[in-house]
C-alpha cells in the first residue's frame, strides 16, 4: 500500500484488533493510539474489548503503513494488531486465502512425513521454503520425494486427526459469503487436503498441487506445474477479471514467501501470523488476533458474523 495517507477527500480508518479469546482492546489503549493521530480522529466501536476503528484524515505524505507503525509504536507491548488503509472500499468481493498454516494450523506436508518418521526434516525444508530462503518448486519436489509409498488413506488419519481449523475461519469465510464475496482457497499444498477443508470452512472453490498416486499409494510425484507463486499471483487475477472486480475490492492472506504476491496484489494483503520478512512486505499483518480481524478490517461489526 505505496499511496499517501493524504486526502480529507478519501478519509483513512485505522482499525484495533484484539484476540477474541483474550479480549484486550481498552478505552486506555485507544486512547494512546488517538494521541497518534491527527486531533480530529474519531472512534467507533466495532466489538467491545475486542475491535475499534479509528476515523482521520491526514495532509501529509506518510503512507498507510506509515501510519500503521507509528500506531504500534503508540500501543507498544499490548497484544493489538493494527490496520490501517482507506475507508472508502474497505469492504471486499474477492477474497483468496493460503490454506497451511492461515486456514488450518497446521502444515499438511509435514504432517505426511511424520507417517514415515521424517518430520523433522520436511519441517525444516517447510520451514525454508516458507522464509523465502530456498525456491517453492524444487523445495516442493524434494519434500514429496520423501513421501513416496505413503498410502492416501493416512490423509483421512491426518484430517481426522490432527488438523485443526485456524479459529475465526469458519466464521470469516461464511460471514463473506453471506454478503456477497467470493471466496478461493489456494495452496501450494494439496488437493488430497484442499478439497476437505474447503468444503469444511465454506470456500466456493479450491486450486492446489496434485500428487500422483498409484494403486493407493503416493508416487513420490507431484503433477506439473507446481502451484507455487506465481499461480496464486494468476488465481487472484484471474478470479478477479472473471467477476469483474477492481483491484481494491479484493482480500488476501497468507504467511509464506510464497504468498508475497498474491498478497502485494491485492486490494488488502494481509499476512497472517507470517514469517518475519512476509510480514514486513505485506500491507497489513495480522499477530495476535484470529482469523476475524479480516472481517474487523472491513467494518463489520460483531453482530454482523455468521456463526457457520
Amino acid at each position: 500500500m505505496t499511496s499517501a495517507v493524504s486526502s480529507a477527500i478519501n478519509p483513512f480508518v485505522a482499525t484495533l484488533i484484539a484476540n477474541p479469546a483474550a479480549p484486550a482492546l481498552t478505552d486506555a489503549v485507544i486512547r494512546r493510539a488517538m494521541q497518534a493521530l491527527p486531533v480530529n480522529a474519531s472512534t467507533r466501536w466495532l466489538d467491545p474489548g475486542i475491535a475499534a476503528d479509528l476515523l482521520f484524515t491526514h495532509e501529509g505524505e506518510q503512507t498507510a503503513r506509515d501510519v500503521a507503525d507509528r500506531l504500534r509504536e503508540a500501543i507498544a507491548g499490548e497484544p493489538v494488531d493494527v490496520i490501517v488503509q482507506p475507508l472508502m472500499g474497505r469492504r471486499k468481493r474477492l477474497f483468496v486465502a493460503d490454506m497451511d498454516s492461515t486456514i488450518i494450523e497446521q502444515e499438511c506436508i509435514d504432517e505426511l512425513a511424520d507417517f514415515v518418521g521424517l518430520k523433522d526434516k520436511v519441517s525444516a525444508i517447510t520451514e525454508r521454503a516458507m522464509r523465502g530462503e530456498i525456491e517453492f518448486e524444487p523445495a516442493l519436489r524434494e519434500r514429496v520425494d520423501l513421501l513416496r509409498g505413503l498410502p492416501v488413506s493416512v490423509v483421512d488419519r491426518i484430517i481426522a486427526e490432527r488438523i485443526t481449523l485456524t479459529p475465526g475461519a469458519v466464521r470469516l469465510v461464511q460471514t463473506l459469503r453471506a454478503h456477497g464475496a467470493y471466496t478461493c482457497l489456494v495452496s501450494g499444498g494439496f488437493t488430497l487436503f484442499t478439497r476437505r477443508i474447503a468444503l469444511l470452512v465454506g470456500f466456493h472453490e479450491n486450486r492446489a498441487n496434485r500428487l500422483v498416486v498409484a494403486d493407493d499409494h503416493l508416487a513420490g510425484r507431484v503433477e506439473e506445474p507446481i502451484l507455487g507463486r506465481e499461480a496464486k499471483l494468476a488465481t487472484l487475477r484471474e478470479l478477479r477479471e472473471t467477476h469483474g472486480l477492481a483491484p481494491h475490492e479484493t482480500l488476501a492472506v497468507g504467511d509464506g514467501a510464497n504468498d508475497l504476491a498474491m498478497l502485494g496484489d491485492a486490494g488488502l494483503g494481509v499476512a497472517f501470523r507470517a514469517k518475519p520478512a512476509v510480514a514486513e512486505a505485506a500491507h497489513a499483518r495480522v499477530e495476535h488476533a484470529d482469523l476475524t480481524a479480516l472481517l474487523y478490517a472491513q467494518g463489520f461489526k460483531r453482530e454482523d458474523f455468521v456463526t457457520g
